[in-house]
């Protein structure tokens, strides 16, 4: 068996710390991009909702015109008749 050295076991240790901060350079640019997405994310939900609660509020107007539209046509009897 190969006599290991103090030498021969700093040098295995120097490149596995290499690697190591390689790998944590990598991990910090990870979780950058992690929380870019998650801002894009939360910046997509706001409008989803905001689009929501536009589209809620013409229902909303809707409704109420179909209401007075159902009232006035009542008063002025111009509900259609059905034909046989």
């Amino acid at each position: 068996m190969a006599d290991v050295t103090l030498e021969l076991m700093f040098g295995v240790l120097k490149s596995v710390q290499a690697r190591l901060a390689q790998v944590d350079g990598k991990v910090d640019e990870l979780k950058q991009e992690m929380q870019a997405s998650r801002t894009s994310q939360n910046g997509i939900r706001q409008e989803i909702t905001s689009v929501f609660q536009e589209i809620s509020g013409i229902h909303a107007t809707l409704v109420r015109h179909e209401g007075r539209l159902d009232r006035i046509e009542k008063r002025l009897e111009l509900t259609d008749a059905p034909t046989l």
